[in-house]
């Protein structure tokens, strides 16, 4: 073997971490990088690493729909409560997949710090490459004023990009920009777009939170609150099964017209697995469920696999959001008497 063969071996995995808080469109844009980087270079493997709120895994399931390779840890966040957990799953990816790149896209509510320190503890395997914020252009004004979080993603960062400035008016993503600047002056601030250049995401070799922050995890996150999920996030879970005796599911038309009257001001997210018809007289059809915002986006599932590990799932959907209490009586109005509609809420002050 020759030595740069030996090279080639020893080569650490390229980690990029992806901020942002809910629903700014950090995996969307993630989707779109990957599809990209895998075609860019025979060869070359990119995996995804995910951190999302409640118990389903969406992203993965919309991952799996495009054939990338996944793994998404649940029911906590990477900067806190999962963040020992975090170093076997890059493991596991490696060991698997014996990837080029990994992209871990963290939980919207979490820290950069300590996902960056437990890279760099792992090096020479791993190697990170750049810490990335994603923010929403249209939201990131009346998220922001509320969320310790989002200002901490947006101080903390090698790359800002700007998401969604298409629907928001030319002055609205100027005050985002200046806003922005009075947390994070420096960093280069993108607006991103489908095709944006893949030099400008990676290969930025970041010094962010380095040696120099502090040698332990109590060092980098000294001051952080420990329970900044549930200060920032109401999560309602909502379940039934197919199995349960109830009135057919909705159709497509009017679950799109009940979530349209959710406050996009108290409801950030609603994502998960839902049985839908098409029409009136149409069967069952389940769906992927992503709603942030506002905005929805239903995705038809096709993939085999999906549909028997989820055959016997009617809802299975987290709801994500301020001041949730407020929206249980229209859930269970919509939902009926049969689902199970919990609510984890925030302790706010």
């Amino acid at each position: 073997m020759s030595s740069s063969d030996l090279d080639q071996v020893d080569a650490p995995v390229q980690v990029t971490v992806v901020t942002g808080f809910l629903g700014a469109g950090k995996t969307t844009i993630i989707l779109d990088l990957i599809h990209r980087l895998n075609a860019s270079t025979a060869g070359y493997n990119v995996c995804l690493l995910k951190n999302e709120f409640g118990s389903v895994e969406v992203d993965s399931l919309l991952a799996q729909e495009g054939s990338i390779k996944v793994t998404e840890m649940l029911n906590g966040c990477l900067c806190c409560v999962l963040v020992g957990q975090m170093k076997n799953a890059l493991e596991e990816l490696q060991a698997k997949y014996n990837p080029d790149r990994i992209i871990i896209e963290s939980s919207g509510s979490a820290f950069p710090a300590p996902i960056a320190w437990q890279v760099r503890q792992m090096e020479p395997k791993f190697h990170l490459d750049s810490i990335i914020t994603v923010v929403d252009c249209v939201n990131f004004r009346g998220y922001e004023d509320t969320s310790y979080t989002a200002k901490m993603q947006a101080a903390y960062t090698d790359l800002i990009l700007l998401n969604k400035w298409q629907l928001a008016t030319e002055r609205d993503v100027d005050l985002v920009i200046d806003r922005i600047d009075e947390l994070n002056e420096d960093t280069p601030k993108v607006k991103y777009s489908p095709g944006l250049s893949l030099d400008v995401v990676f290969g930025l070799d970041t010094k962010l939170f380095s040696a120099s922050h502090g040698t332990s995890l109590e060092d980098v996150s000294a001051g952080l609150d420990k329970h900044h999920m549930e200060s920032e996030v109401d999560l309602v879970l909502i379940k039934q099964n197919a199995s349960d005796e109830a009135q057919a599911p909705p159709t497509v038309a009017a679950f799109e017209s009940f979530l349209g009257t959710l406050s996009k001001d108290t409801v950030y997210r609603v994502k998960g697995l839902m049985q839908l018809r098409e029409g009136e007289a149409a069967e069952p059809v389940l769906f992927i469920v992503n709603h942030a915002f506002g905005r929805t986006v239903l995705t038809k599932v096709t993939n085999e696999a999906i549909l028997s590990s989820n055959e016997h799932v009617r809802v299975s959907l987290t709801v994500m959001g301020v001041y949730l209490r407020m929206q249980m009586r229209p859930l269970r109005e919509f939902f009926g008497e049969l689902a199970e509609i919990d609510l984890t809420q925030a302790h706010r002050h």
